[in-house]
């Protein structure tokens, strides 16, 4: 088993008197961290994507849900986001049940949030799952391997299962991304045009780690600026994709409503792009490169809990810098190349002089994915 850096931190806090919510897609692992989390007690399994479960738990009070309960200890109701009333169950079996621990699991933060976010104030623990980190299989197979292993990850990504099955990575990936980015996404009652979607799906994935323009977008998808902008919120709070903005201070020049977009795993992206060669045969090497360190860096400071904002930051003459941390009054800049090094742009080193830099290769990868 992989263990995930999160299991100690929910472990810590199990029976303390607060629920705890497990988001993340379909396929990263939370059956199975839950599981192992909860194998020393008595537990009661419920899942929300079975409508008889739904109905139980929409219409249930404080005495019917401790009769459904008995003597379980730990109660998970998996897919919480399709209860009707989420927030209320759950706030009644966290205030009226104080000995059982609630464990409840959504694959969109946007429908569960949502709806426990007035009800649970106060009373939860919020948690994140993302496919495997580098950090974790690190830990599992040795640092030694998982580098040998670099051009693999960049291709076929880091869900669970298309770690542990070997050759059979590509049917994994194409029906995760229909279960995950079709079936899931377009369930959300926002996603009205199936079709737009997808050809949204795979502009974004074509433009990965590049400034995108939401009204070009619209033009390409044949959509208006709104729902571009509405689509690529919902695929956010599904996990699919996440956006890093441009860094200014209002210092002439800089770029500064520009966004980047990012997959939260190489995998899916090149499975909606159905491109799957190796390395040597691509165009878009740099791309993924790039897209591997931002996403993993991003799983790395949420599991840690760092306190800061990420950013790129660019002008209008073309100088850049690929991602910038801004912690604790000083600017992190870092550069990604395959080989190499880049000089940082004087413009930027003027303007901020309180700044660190580093270049990012395949020799010191390592460090910036699983350190400070």
């Amino acid at each position: 088993m992989i263990k995930r850096i999160i299991y100690d931190q929910i472990k810590s806090i199990l029976f303390n008197g607060k629920a705890i919510i497990l988001l993340g897609p379909r396929q990263v692992g939370k059956t199975t961290l839950l599981k192992n989390l909860a194998s020393d007690y008595p537990v009661l399994w419920l899942n929300a994507d079975e409508p008889d479960i739904r109905t139980a738990l929409n219409q249930a009070t404080s005495t019917a849900l401790r009769n459904l309960i008995g003597n379980n200890k730990i109660v998970i109701i998996d897919e919480a986001q399709r209860l009707e009333n989420a927030g209320i169950t759950l706030k009644l079996i966290t205030d009226n049940i104080k000995e059982v621990q609630l464990i409840a699991t959504g694959s969109s933060s946007f429908e569960l949030s949502d709806k426990i976010k007035e009800s649970l104030a106060g009373r939860k623990w919020e948690y994140h799952l993302f496919p495997l980190a580098t950090e974790e299989l690190i830990n599992h197979i040795g640092s030694l391997e998982e580098k040998r292993l670099l051009e693999h990850r960049l291709i076929y990504g880091y869900y669970p299962e298309v770690v542990t099955s070997q050759q059979q990575e590509r049917e994994i990936l194409r029906s995760i991304a229909e279960s995950v980015l079709y079936k899931d996404v377009l369930a959300l009652e926002q996603i009205k045009k199936p079709a737009t979607l997808e050809r949204l799906l795979k502009a974004l994935a074509l433009q990965m780690g590049q400034e995108v323009s939401f009204q070009e977008l619209g033009q390409i998808v044949e959509a208006d600026k709104e729902t571009v902008e509405r689509y690529i919120y919902i695929l956010e709070q599904a996990f699919i994709i996440f956006r890093l903005p441009a860094f200014s201070r209002n210092v002439r020049n800089e770029l500064k409503r520009a966004r980047k977009i990012y997959f939260y795993d190489n995998g899916i992206r090149n499975s909606i792009i159905a491109n799957f060669n190796s390395l040597p045969l691509r165009t878009d090497k740099g791309a993924l490169w790039e897209n591997y360190l931002v996403s993993e860096r991003m799983k790395f400071i949420h599991y840690n809990r760092m306190l800061g904002s990420c950013y790129f930051w660019r002008t209008v003459q073309q100088q850049e810098i690929d991602y910038i941390e801004d912690r604790d009054g000083v600017l992190h800049a870092f550069e990604f190349k395959w080989t190499g090094t880049a000089k940082l742009p004087k413009t930027f080193s003027s303007a901020y002089p309180n700044h660190t830099f580093q270049n990012i290769n395949t020799e010191n990868y390592m460090d910036f994915v699983t350190h400070t």
